[in-house]
């Protein structure tokens, strides 16, 4: 089942970088079910299924966001920076796995106690360099015995868990979530085009593996699997995003308000056709903020056909991300129809 798949990726350990845990999780999945599968030199993960001479690339990034080592004080406090995009209060009392060279080692963010602060203090964000892991040692000597040392990167300690109906949560859902529909899109399909399932590294960090990887394999057309931020809660609107979650995977139109991909509308017709002939939901998307791997693929060489297919996913870049199982199922179901043609590339 892909929910199982989805809850092995989540509970995985993958900041931008360090996205070995993943690639393993993957190549088990795709054994048998794929022609070739190599890692290049980035560390991208590349799967390929054979076919004629129209080729297809389907991204998806491996990387969480997470934090690194910066420095160790003679306490034993460690001090670190973002991997990727935190918002600050998000991560203060956050209980964190620190993967060091003998193993992880189980820590907790801190900061000096509300209760401390002057109520001018209170009013304002707590941000990175007043935060700090604990992880129990006394002194810079035994954190360093633990196997801890500058630049060892840290995740978040949190597992997946079911919700209500058919929602699920977990940390990292941005973007296991979209390599557990690749996963399962390569499994099941029997596309007579020659596919390049592409599980990229460090999205978070500039989307660099999907650049190269995109210069290297020089496909025809592009989709990113990924997520997009609803707004059906609380504190968002409609007006701010249009999409839903349990309506569907999403065709992101335009991302960043076209700054970042203005997606190519003969592939996007084409995934709506394939959409409605075979009755599944989907929804349309223009974001104002945002891009995923599809954004920097189709400036690659002479440009590249792309769009990201997306699902919706509540509380992104925090350890408690919600989706729907539903619309994780459709965008598979949708993925598998959609590479059993392609789309028409000509120009009127």
């Amino acid at each position: 089942m892909v929910k199982e798949l989805l809850k092995r990726l989540s509970d995985a350990h993958g900041v931008s970088s360090y996205e070995g845990n993943i690639r393993e999780i993957i190549k088990k999945e795709l054994a048998g079910h794929v022609d070739d599968i190599y890692t290049d030199k980035m560390g991208n993960l590349i799967a390929v299924k054979s076919g004629d001479d129209f080729k297809f690339m389907i991204a998806s990034h491996m990387d969480e966001i997470g934090l690194m080592v910066q420095h160790i004080d003679e306490k034993g406090f460690i001090k670190f920076v973002h991997v990727g995009g935190w918002f600050n209060p998000v991560l203060y009392t956050q209980r964190v796995i620190i993967h060091g060279k003998k193993g992880p080692v189980t820590g907790v963010t801190g900061a000096k106690p509300p209760h401390k602060m002057s109520p001018e203090d209170r009013k304002k964000e707590i941000k990175t360099e007043d935060m700090f892991i604990d992880a129990g040692a006394v002194s810079e000597e035994e954190v360093k015995e633990l196997g801890i040392e500058i630049g060892s990167p840290v995740t978040i300690d949190r597992e997946f868990t079911d919700l209500a109906n058919s929602r699920v949560t977990g940390k990292a859902m941005d973007n296991r979530v979209g390599v557990a529909v690749l996963i399962e899109a390569l499994k099941k399909t029997d596309s007579p085009h020659t596919i390049y399932g592409v599980f990229t590294v460090q999205e978070e960090l500039g989307l660099k593996g999907a650049k190269v990887s995109a210069f290297a394999l020089a496909p025809d057309c592009a989709i990113a699997t990924d997520v997009t931020i609803p707004g059906d809660h609380p504190g968002i609107t409609k007006k701010d995003a249009t999409v839903e979650m349990g309506k569907g995977p999403v065709l992101v139109l335009a991302s960043a308000a076209g700054r970042g991909l203005m997606a190519d509308w003969r592939v996007s017709d084409w995934l709506r056709k394939t959409a409605e002939e075979n009755e599944i939901p989907y929804q349309l998307e223009v974001g104002e903020g945002g891009n995923t791997d599809a954004t920097i693929i189709h400036l690659v060489r002479d440009g590249i056909p792309s769009i990201p297919l997306s699902v919706p996913a509540r509380y992104i870049h925090s350890p408690v991300e919600v989706v729907d199982m539903k619309d994780v199922e459709a965008s598979v179901k949708l993925l598998v129809k959609a590479l059993k043609t392609k789309p028409d590339l000509t120009w009127d």
